[in-house]
C-alpha cells in the first residue's frame, strides 16, 4: 500500500466529513460563532467576550456532537444551562435550544453558500477503493447524508456512522472512540487494521483511544503540532500528499 501512504496492515479507511472530505468546517465555525456571540452578548452585556472561531472552535467544539460542543464551550466560560430536549425551539435558553439554533444557522449557510468538496480527498478515497480497501464516513453531523449527496459522494463509502446513527445506537461522540469503532465493526475489521482520517483534535483523541492502526491528521488550519500531540501518526495538509491518484 505504499502508494497510498499507509502501512501494509491497513484494510479499511475511516474518514471524518467536515474538514476532511468537505470544506464545511469553516461554515460550522461561523455558525457556532454567530449563535454563541448572540447568546453571550445578551447574557453578559458590557462584559461580552466573543466566541473565538479559531481557538474556541478547535478546543471545545470541533468534531464533537452538537450538544457536547454547547456544554463544553459553556463550561469553559463557567456557564451552566438546563439540558432541555432535542425538540427545543432554537430560541430556548437550553443546551439543546442553542444547539438547534446553531444547526438552523448552519443549514441556512449551506443553502446559500453551497458545499464544496476537497478534490484531493475524493481522489484519494477513489484510489483507496480501487486498491480493495473498504471505507466509512464517521461524523458527528446529523446532516452527513445530505452533504454527501450534495457533492455526489455517498457511493464512495461502504458505511456511514453519523449523528443520526450515533443517536439511534446511543454511541457517545468524539473524543470517545465509539463512532469509529462502530464503523470498523460495520466493515468487519479490527481497529488495528483500520486507518482514521481526521482534522479535529477530538478526532485525534478518538483515534488514539480506539487503538486504530494508523491515525492521519489533516491540517487545514495550521495546527500540525497539536494534531501530533493528540495522537496523529502523520499529518498532511491534503490527502493528495499521501499518494493515490494525481
Amino acid at each position: 500500500m505504499t502508494d497510498l501512504g499507509l502501512p501494509e496492515t491497513i484494510v479499511s479507511c475511516l474518514f471524518d466529513l467536515d474538514g476532511v472530505v468537505t470544506k464545511t468546517a469553516v461554515v460550522h465555525a461561523a455558525a457556532w460563532k454567530e449563535m454563541f456571540d448572540a447568546f453571550l452578548r445578551e447574557r453578559d452585556g458590557e462584559d461580552f467576550r466573543p466566541f473565538d472561531s479559531g481557538a474556541d472552535y478547535d478546543e471545545y467544539v470541533d468534531g464533537r456532537p452538537r450538544a457536547d460542543g454547547v456544554r463544553t464551550f459553556l463550561a469553559s466560560r463557567g456557564i451552566e444551562l438546563p439540558e432541555g430536549g432535542p425538540d427545543d425551539p432554537p430560541d430556548a435558553a437550553t443546551v439543546h435550544g442553542l444547539g438547534n439554533r446553531k444547526n438552523e444557522l448552519l443549514l441556512e449557510k449551506i443553502r446559500t453558500q453551497g458545499v464544496e468538496a476537497y478534490e484531493g480527498t475524493l481522489r484519494y478515497v477513489e484510489a483507496v477503493r480501487e486498491q480493495g480497501l473498504s471505507t466509512a464516513i464517521v461524523s458527528s453531523s446529523a446532516n452527513t447524508r445530505d452533504v454527501l449527496r450534495s457533492i455526489d459522494a455517498e457511493h464512495l463509502f461502504d458505511t456511514r456512522i453519523d449523528g443520526v446513527v450515533a443517536a439511534e445506537r446511543k454511541l457517545p461522540g468524539k473524543p470517545h472512540p465509539d463512532t469509529f469503532l462502530a464503523a470498523a465493526r460495520d466493515l468487519g475489521v479490527e481497529p488495528s487494521k483500520a486507518a482514521v482520517f481526521e482534522d479535529a483534535l477530538a478526532g485525534m483523541d478518538a483515534g488514539r483511544a480506539g487503538r486504530f492502526g494508523y491515525v492521519v491528521g489533516v491540517d487545514r488550519v495550521g495546527q500540525a503540532d497539536a494534531l501530533y500531540r493528540h495522537g496523529a501518526d502523520v499529518v498532511v495538509k491534503d490527502l493528495a500528499e499521501l499518494g493515490g491518484k494525481s
